[in-house]
């Protein structure tokens, strides 16, 4: 008999198969090199945004702020990197101890993660069209030239997805310190008497979070080749949407990076299959939101059985 904790562990990749198999059905021809790449083409930023989410929901908070985050590093990185690079690091630097600070309040306050993190999502987003008032700049050219790289055999894509989910799962879940980042959202308590800062441990992950923010608003402009800072608008609720989707919790420090990613590149596919279907982009939002109430419903039954037994 299979084990439900397996099986559970298995969705995600289980609902990346059938909407793969799906859009293959729907439109054969994207059974190939340059469909998947078609395809997949913006799911690195996705999943670098998701994975950025998954740091913040490790300690039991939520980041409501990612998406305009990820527009504002587009907009430093086609105008301030572009014309003067040292500037522009400096700016991307200071954006990522921003978000440490982020952590630092949240926890010296007692705030709550998701009113925080609403209203600093305006000022990313004011800062952003400061620095570019309409769509515009340009992408650095050794950027344009890492995000259009073709990989032979498999789209690059795919690979950027391996690796990005195998390192952090290797640093999150074997390491020491995924050990530390994990008990504050598991049992913060015991952590602290065990003599570890819990400020400390917030403020890193969250700097941790800024910098996964950093590089998926880099790939972004790789792809798009000119920042916008309403561009990752969206990426709030599909950070959120993979993390749940790869078997992450809101609570208790459970959550999964391979299984993010998956769910990020499940989110990238929901949206090129429900465009192959000529699904109207006003509906695409809803109908990607169903595709993770049907995961939640299942993962909710198979906890139910674990608990029967």
């Amino acid at each position: 008999m299979i084990n439900r904790r397996h099986l559970r562990a298995a969705l995600p990749f289980l609902s990346l198969a059938i909407v793969l198999a799906a859009t293959f059905y729907v439109q054969p021809r994207t059974m190939s090199y340059f469909g998947l790449n078609l395809m997949l083409q913006y799911a690195i930023p996705i999943a670098l945004a998701t994975i950025a989410q998954m740091f913040v929901i490790t300690v039991n908070d939520l980041d409501l702020s990612i998406g305009p985050f990820v527009g504002l590093v587009g907009c430093i990185s086609a105008t301030l990197l572009l014309n003067d690079p040292l500037l522009g690091i400096l700016a991307l630097l200071a954006c990522i101890a921003a978000y440490g600070l982020v952590g630092a309040l949240i926890h010296i306050r007692n705030l709550p993660s998701i009113v925080v993190t609403l209203g600093l999502s305006f000022v990313w987003l004011g800062i952003a069209v400061l620095i570019l008032p309409s769509p515009g700049g340009k992408a650095p050219v050794w950027l344009k030239a890492i995000m259009s790289f073709q990989m032979p055999w498999v789209p690059l894509p795919i690979i950027a997805a391996i690796l990005i989910g195998g390192i952090v799962h290797v640093a999150l879940m074997t390491s020491s310190f995924g050990v530390i980042g994990r008990g504050a959202g598991g049992n913060p308590k015991a952590l602290q008497r065990a003599g570890w800062s819990m400020l400390k441990t917030k403020m890193i992950m969250f700097s941790i979070a800024g910098f996964f923010g950093v590089l998926a608003g880099l790939s972004l402009l790789g792809l798009t080749t000119s920042a916008d800072a309403h561009v990752a608008d969206r990426y709030t609720l599909y950070s959120i949407a993979g993390v749940i989707l790869g078997g992450g919790e809101f609570i208790g420090g459970r959550v999964s990076p391979m299984g993010s990613v998956v769910g990020a590149l499940t989110l990238a596919l929901a949206g090129a299959f429900l465009i192959f279907l000529k699904i109207s982009p006003d509906w695409q939002i809803g109908a990607q939101g169903a595709i993770l109430i049907i995961v939640l419903a299942m993962r909710a039954l198979i906890t139910s059985g674990e608990a029967r037994r």
